[in-house]
């Protein structure tokens, strides 16, 4: 009996064994589903994998105020919201693209990178550009966008491949109220009375436009304001095959640029001049207007208070002041802040750049003011409108038409020649027939 006793004792202990093994085993297998699908953010990422540090290359603009100021904004949100991520910054070159592309091709492209059409439409051929459509869908990122902006936002081929932060962008030319007023010098309203300002100025030893023409961006968008004087379309009908540079609005604007140029319009070295050393002649009271787009109006204020104001572009002629006054250069285009289909964790990359873009905008309106974005924000502005931007708030629901930025032309061929021939202009040895023929060598092999 003693024996069976002790036998049923050995079994039972060995059931309870097995037991107390089993439930463990359990609750670990618990444990650890649970931590697989306990999820956080809108990736679905979990909060071990949250935790884990992970460095990110971004490549972005980091110039100046508008650009240092949003991007330095975006990263503190970003270590409160996603503290596990570290960014490291490569500073967008003023290159017109030439550094990101050859990062492209020697497969050392950044995780994130700030991208225009001409970037997007170069990448998505060679696959180094991740399509966005159901991350802008999963992110909610889409469902921020302005109505206005989907032109930011959609490729021409329907598809997404980047957070856009700004949305529709003008070119404006700036100039400094005093310098008029102390040299006598009327605000132009016309080509004519340009050229008569650029005449005086230069004879006064004042330089009458400065220009940041080692990025050729600049060049082409000085070129499109006398375009649009005679065509509203200006380099966009170009770009779309729809003209050709030997017609009137685009010759033209050849020649009158050739003649402000022999008549001194730039300072010595144009081309070679970037933007810190472009602005710093305007800034410092060197030169008596400077051509950017609108996000300069903050810089140019911080600097030259109410001396400083812009002008509508000079008309072609008296008689068409009136109705060509709102036409403007530039507008918007696909970009913003893309990312690398090579990166490791394309969930988290995505993530990471639509968070970017969101507080860029975010900053850009809050803090600077500027109310031209892609995407909506639900704060108030912390300080008014500068004069300049209100003044151009009041006026954008009057503009008749817009053309484009060079880096949101289609055509990668037709947008390269015209980079180049535009900056040609501004050396004063390149005439307007050798443009028109360079251009329309380009458009017709484009379009056979």
């Amino acid at each position: 009996m003693k024996k069976y006793l002790s036998l049923l004792a050995i079994l039972m202990l060995g059931v309870v064994v097995i037991f107390t093994v089993t439930a463990c085993g359990a609750n670990q297998q618990d444990d650890s589903s649970g931590a697989t699908e306990k999820t956080d953010g809108i990736n679905g990422q979990s909060d071990k994998k949250q935790e884990e540090p992970v460095k990110l290359r971004i490549y972005a603009q980091y110039a100046d105020e508008d650009t240092k100021a949003p991007y330095d904004y975006a990263v503190e949100a970003l270590k409160k919201e996603m503290p596990n991520v570290e960014l490291e910054l490569d500073v967008q070159a003023q290159d017109d693209g030439q550094k990101l592309k050859t990062y492209a091709a020697t497969g050392n492209l950044p995780d994130i990178f700030q991208s225009g059409l001409d970037i997007i439409n170069t990448f998505k051929k060679s696959d180094n550009i991740l399509v966005l459509d159901e991350y802008a869908k999963k992110t909610g990122f889409i469902d921020k966008m302005h109505p206005s902006a989907m032109n930011t936002l959609y490729a021409d081929d329907g598809h997404i491949y980047a957070f856009p932060y700004a949305g529709n962008e003008l070119i404006l030319l700036f100039y400094n109220k005093e310098i008029f007023e102390q040299n006598d010098v009327k605000v132009p309203t016309t080509y004519d009375e340009l050229l008569t300002a650029v005449k005086d100025f230069r004879s006064k030893g004042v330089t009458p436009l400065s220009i940041f023409a080692k990025e050729k961006w600049p060049c082409v968008g000085l070129y499109d304001i006398f375009a649009t004087r005679l065509e509203p379309e200006g380099i966009k009908k170009l770009d779309q095959g729809k003209a050709k540079a030997s017609e009137e609005a685009y010759k033209q604007g050849a020649e009158r640029i050739i003649e402000l140029v022999k008549a001194g319009l730039l300072p010595k070295g144009a081309t070679n001049l970037n933007y810190d050393q472009a602005a710093a002649l305007f800034h410092q009271g060197k030169a008596a207007m400077f051509i950017n787009g609108q996000w300069e109006i903050e810089a140019s204020t911080k600097a030259l208070g109410d001396k400083v104001d812009w002008m509508y572009y000079p008309a072609h002629d008296a008689a068409s002041v009136e109705k060509t006054k709102y036409a403007f250069s530039g507008s918007g285009g696909p970009g913003g802040y893309a990312v690398s289909p090579h990166t490791k964790d394309k969930e988290l990359a995505v993530e990471v750049a639509a968070f970017m873009s969101l507080k860029y905008a975010e900053c850009k309106y809050t803090r600077r003011s500027n109310p031209i974005l892609a995407t909506r924000v639900d704060l108030p502005i912390e300080q008014p409108y500068p004069a300049m931007m209100e003044k151009l708030s009041v006026d954008i629901p009057k503009i008749t038409s817009t053309t484009a930025f060079a880096w949101g032309l289609s055509n990668p061929k037709f947008k390269a020649a015209l980079e180049d021939a535009t900056q040609r202009l501004l050396t004063g040895s390149y005439s307007a027939d050798d443009f028109v023929k360079d251009l329309d060598d380009v458009i017709e092999r484009i379009n056979k």
